[in-house]
């Protein structure tokens, strides 16, 4: 069966190689710029590769600023597996992504009538769009058509959450997102800060002194907010923290949710840049 709805979305949701070849998702690369040079993120540049980088350079990488043409062509590919087309950006108040999508959408059309795309300005970032593009796209492979993908996808957002734990806030205050003084206390007393993302922005939720006591408390907060009784769809994220985000995936599948799917995917380069290495989290909701 033809799905009448694909995906498009970018590398900032973090979705892991083998899910978007599953379901054919289109991902927009994000451009990356190391010490002058320019690198799409995915395509020139994997994760492991980057916090290699990133621990040799002395400048902070910074996103390159957004430009359509990505998007065109992810539209281009969407359009000859579908005539509607949906696309799912990062949250226009943290990026210009959502306005290059636009943008490249109203060209795209100009050029190719009879085909329909809907762009969607999700409330959340990495692996909580993540959850949000994959769900849109197991109800196309279902047979969905597009009103009903949207609706749903509507209706998802504000039920996904996400809790992530940072290492360190150095890479935060360089990039000018918070003071050098709280980075500074954050170095001197080793806080771990718990943020979430939604749809009124970030929010610190939790300053324990230990990743450790960062993860039992996002155990916590997912307790209060996952269903014990329904699906639970989560993805365990990480910034070259694999063995803490192993511990996170097993603890979570030892407390009696029921897991539908539950996977580890690494924070993109893009994303990286941002939160800099050692970074571990969760995003997750539970199905109606």
């Amino acid at each position: 069966m033809v799905p009448e709805v694909a995906i498009v979305t970018d590398t900032t949701a973090c979705i892991p190689g083998d899910k978007v070849a599953e379901y054919a998702i289109e991902v927009v690369p994000v451009q990356l710029v190391i010490d002058g040079k320019a690198y799409r993120d995915g395509i020139d540049l994997t994760a492991t590769d980057f916090y290699k980088l990133l621990k040799q350079t002395k400048k902070l990488p910074t996103t390159a600023a957004s430009s359509p043409e990505p998007y065109l062509e992810a539209y281009r590919k969407a359009g000859l597996r579908a005539k509607n087309i949906l696309c799912i950006t990062v949250p226009s108040r943290f990026s210009t992504l959502y306005n290059s999508a636009r943008l490249a959408r109203d060209m795209f059309l100009a050029k190719s009538p009879g085909l329909l795309v809907e762009v969607i300005d999700c409330p959340t970032a990495a692996a909580g769009m993540g959850l949000v593009a994959l769900a849109a796209a197991r109800a196309a492979a279902a047979g969905k058509g597009p009103g009903e993908t949207v609706e749903m996808v509507r209706e998802l957002m504000p039920r996904v959450y996400l809790y992530a734990a940072l290492d360190t806030l150095k890479y935060l205050a360089k990039s000018g997102r918070v003071p050098q003084a709280a980075a500074m206390v954050n170095s001197v007393l080793d806080i771990k800060p718990v943020f979430t993302l939604n749809g009124t922005g970030a929010h610190t939720v939790a300053l324990p002194r230990t990743m450790a006591g960062a993860i039992k408390r996002m155990l916590g907060l997912m307790a209060e907010k996952a269903s014990r009784e329904k699906p639970l769809h989560a993805a365990v994220m990480h910034a070259d923290a694999l063995d803490q985000a192993l511990r996170l995936k097993k603890d979570i599948t030892s407390l009696n949710y029921d897991v539908a799917d539950i996977f580890i995917t690494e924070f993109t380069p893009v994303m990286g840049a941002h939160t800099g290495p050692g970074l571990v989290g969760v995003a997750f909701y539970s199905s109606l």
